[in-house]
């Protein structure tokens, strides 16, 4: 059997962290298989979906790097299908017209749940054989007696007793299919085989099941995935309360490897291993080893990863996607050092792209003013002899490499009888203008030689 597995966001807003969870365990299953990872976007909902949210969902699964294989399709361009399956259905005595008033429902409602019962549908239309000229929505005839059951991948078996579920509306009064009913069209039409969303959906299950057995037509594989939990784990993540998206991470500077492996382990695991790469991801990825228990963010360990690949990746990818935070923070990187070395310089002091962006703003254009406790300690009268000696050495140098720099300065520590640190803080103040910096003979060939010796000699005239 070809696993076919789907993606399908509403597109009422971006691509939150849990709908990025989802779409890799879909897309980690279906690459392990071997299968198909369909993108489709559920765009039914006129009222809140619009074209920006659409392209913020195409973008994050961009930057996360999940390809998908057929897609994206779209329900709004399949109305005339959902239409031809509800007359299908109408037709086979499968489906049936209702009538009811909204006041009519809302009484219906209030009554049950004054005398303590489940609000439902009281089938008041299910029998009825002559077409009323009124407006009317589509219902589905669900079995009244017998249970639904089925082996979850995640929750293991679960039953549901079809008495508890209800005559659902498949078609609005528009015409307009519901959820419940447009999912099970697009996933018999496109062959899903396994249906990996998440556990926010079980109760919807045994409701489309009845559907797929309506039609006639073999049911997916279910896998339900847990709730991820804001940091604390004691709230449910939530779009309304501020939930991170996809793009938010990358404009904070993480890395999508990182994103990845961090989104991998909310609710799945192999062992007690923590860093994962692509390719082992898709190697151990198994439905059967997802946690059942919800898991919660943890920024700390999120910023723990993020700083192993910006140390541990090709330095030119991570070059490549520091230059997006360069040109967002408006640094101009065409007068100044390859960013490949300031990846090298910097993925130790750095734990993201941001932060790594924002330090080495000096490496390309000068600062405006230098750290005032920083100037106060090590730009003093004392120091203008190490920086005066370190100035005309370096005004000698022609090949401007960190091994000779390093010479430069370590031959002034022992003319000064100085330790290094001495010699190399007020260089550092002098020509960043802070004191934190990648080692002072790297910073130094970074920086190249024209804006190390004028800003050398600019700290020396400030002192005199």
């Amino acid at each position: 059997m070809l696993v076919r597995t789907r993606f399908a966001p509403s597109p009422t807003g971006f691509l939150h962290i849990g709908g990025a969870r989802t779409a890799l365990f879909c897309w980690l299953y279906t690459r392990r298989h071997h299968g198909k990872f369909i993108l489709r976007i559920e765009d039914t909902d006129l009222v809140r979906s619009t074209p920006e949210s659409v392209q913020a969902i195409l973008d994050g699964m961009a930057f996360l790097g999940l390809d998908y294989d057929e897609g994206p399709f779209y329900q709004t361009q399949r109305i005339e299908r959902y239409k031809q399956v509800v007359q299908q259905l109408l037709d086979e005595g499968k489906a049936y017209r209702c009538y009811c008033s909204k006041e009519r429902l809302e009484a219906l409602r209030e009554c049950q749940l004054a005398a303590k019962e489940k609000p439902r549908y009281d089938q008041a239309c299910r029998n009825l054989v002559e077409f009323k000229n009124c407006p009317y929505v589509i219902r589905f005839k669900n079995p009244d007696k017998g249970e639904v059951s089925f082996k979850d991948l995640v929750h293991g078996e679960l039953t549901f007793k079809n008495s508890e579920l209800d005559d659902l509306v498949i078609a609005r009064g528009d015409g307009m299919p519901t959820y419940n009913f447009s999912v099970v069209v697009d996933d018999m039409d496109m062959g899903i085989t396994h249906v990996i969303r998440g556990d926010g959906h079980i109760n919807n299950t045994p409701r489309q099941i009845n559907i797929f057995k309506a039609l006639n037509v073999k049911i997916p594989v279910f896998a339900h995935l847990p709730e991820i939990l804001e940091e604390g784990g004691k709230q449910k993540l939530s779009k309304r309360r501020g939930a991170a998206s996809v793009m938010q991470y990358r404009d904070d500077g993480f890395l999508p490897q990182a994103l990845l492996n961090y989104l991998v382990r909310l609710g799945w695991s192999h062992g007690d291993q923590e860093i994962f790469s692509a390719d082992e991801m898709i190697q151990y990825f198994d439905l059967k080893k997802v946690h059942s228990s919800p898991a919660a963010l943890n920024q700390q360990k999120l910023l723990w990863l993020n700083q192993h690949y910006l140390k541990s990746l090709n330095p030119e990818e991570v070059a490549k996607h520091l230059k997006w935070h360069m040109d967002d923070q408006i640094i101009d990187i065409t007068s100044g050092p390859d960013l490949t070395e300031v990846v090298k310089a910097q993925a130790e002091r750095c734990k993201t792209l941001k932060e790594m962006a924002e330090k080495s703003r000096y490496f390309y254009e000068d600062f405006k003013a230098y750290d005032e406790k920083a100037a106060k300690k090590f730009l003093t009268p004392q120091t203008l002899e190490i920086l005066q000696l370190i100035y005309n050495q370096l005004e000698e140098v022609i090949s401007w490499k960190a091994e000779k720099i390093h010479e430069i300065i370590t031959k002034a520590s022992e003319r000064l009888e100085l330790n290094l640190g001495k010699i190399a803080q007020p260089i550092r103040v002098a020509v960043t203008g802070g004191t934190i910096s990648p080692p002072i003979d790297v910073t130094l060939e970074l920086l190249g030689r024209e804006k190390t010796l004028e800003r050398l000699h600019r700290a020396i005239e400030r002192g005199l």
